[in-house]
């Protein structure tokens, strides 16, 4: 499924937007925004391993169409490690409520963009520190140097979105 939505009026939100709508922006966020155009579109994506590399595809796709190439090669970065933690921590087979799907949003106010994934899993992101041996765990450190900001909430009655906000 995916979903594409733009309007030039904030909170003008349709039956076609899902979580996060047109309007919607992170709260810990709020303090970045400017005034501007405000557009979104939405995927969602399938628990395969080719899902990754589709979540680029169509960041990198929806970039080109709104006329914002400059963020584009960090927020392929910033969507695969986000699409990454979403698809391995948020669709866990020994979690009840972790068999729903991974939401994709990209939300344009003026020339920020959010990339957000809502999954229904329970656990929470958080920077780890690896180890000089570890093949992982530097996902969210990417994700931290290359955004303005970037955080998680959890949503009702279960899961959890996490976002990045780009300039």
């Amino acid at each position: 499924m995916i979903n594409v939505q733009s309007t030039t009026a904030a909170g003008q939100w349709t039956t076609f937007d899902w979580w996060p709508p047109v309007g919607w922006w992170p709260e810990a966020a709020r303090d970045l925004l400017e005034p501007g155009p405000s557009a979104s579109a939405t995927f969602v994506l399938p628990p395969t391993a080719s899902s990754v590399h589709c979540a680029r595809s169509y960041a990198a796709g929806v970039l080109a169409a709104w006329g914002l190439s400059e963020p584009a090669e960090n927020m392929e970065l910033v969507v695969s490690e986000l699409a990454t933690n979403a698809l391995r921590h948020g669709l866990r087979a020994d979690d009840p409520c972790g068999l729903g799907p991974v939401h994709m949003s990209l939300v344009r106010r003026g020339r920020l963009v959010a990339s957000a994934f809502a999954d229904p899993g329970s656990s929470v992101p958080a920077l780890r520190y690896s180890g000089l041996l570890d093949t992982g765990g530097l996902g969210l450190h990417i994700v931290d140097s290359l955004s303005l900001r970037w955080g998680w909430s959890a949503l009702s009655p279960h899961g959890k979105i996490v976002w990045a906000v780009l300039s």
